[in-house]
């Protein structure tokens, strides 16, 4: 096994926050940034650390890829932190993806129900492995741009695996546009990021109980 080379060069772009209150901040996160920092000491510039310099201690509650976009969740305080991780060990926080994919797709909407399990051959890359962990996507169509060869999904990721999305639409046969783990060299081509962006990010807030949805806008 070749190990990967992880080379990163994060965007100097101001982070755009799209919501803030007294227990929760979310950014729109770009793609090419780290949620949080690694082993490595160029990973310090991240998600997570920016915003803390900025907003002092807050607290990361789940993570995106680096080269995934949107919603991205902080808590300011340890009881929002745990009040939202319960919700999504729970799975009543509702997520919302939206991905160009290589091709057009045979059925406009569907599940895609396959197990995924880590690649021993090619870490930190999944696979389909009907011996890993359960993995469910909801999939429907948006857009199918037949002269250009590629479709615009919504996703609903009912299930939190991870690279779950890249990994059930590559083995559908519709890799994600400029995925560099994932997509066979035409696809991956076509775009210059992965075009993958978490669209929406619903829960209920911690201290009001009410349900808040956060929409971060698309850039592809």
């Amino acid at each position: 096994m070749t190990p990967r080379i992880f080379s990163y060069r994060p965007p100097a772009k101001e982070l755009d926050i799209i919501f803030e209150d007294e227990a929760y901040l979310a950014i729109n996160k770009p793609s090419g940034l780290l949620s949080n920092p690694g082993r490595d000491p160029i990973t310090h510039d991240c998600a997570l650390t920016r915003i803390q310099t900025r907003f002092g201690q807050v607290h990361l509650v789940h993570r995106l890829d680096c080269d995934t976009s949107g919603v991205l969740v902080f808590a300011k305080t340890k009881a929002a932190e745990s009040a939202l991780k319960k919700q999504l060990q729970y799975r009543e926080v509702r997520k919302t993806y939206e991905a160009l994919v290589w091709g057009q797709l045979e059925r406009p909407e569907g599940q895609i129900d396959w197990a995924i399990g880590p690649n021993p051959d090619d870490r930190p890359l999944q696979r389909i492995d009907s011996a890993g962990k359960s993995a469910l996507t909801e999939y429907r169509l948006i857009q199918a741009n037949v002269e250009q060869h590629w479709s615009r999904l919504s996703l609903a990721p009912q299930t939190g695996r991870t690279h779950q999305l890249r990994v059930h639409l590559n083995a559908l046969g519709h890799p994600i546009l400029g995925d560099a783990f994932y997509a066979h060299p035409d696809a991956l081509a076509m775009r210059p990021r992965l075009c993958l962006h978490a669209l929406t990010f619903s829960f209920l807030h911690f201290a009001t109980g009410h349900r808040l949805t956060l929409t971060a806008p698309i850039d592809f």
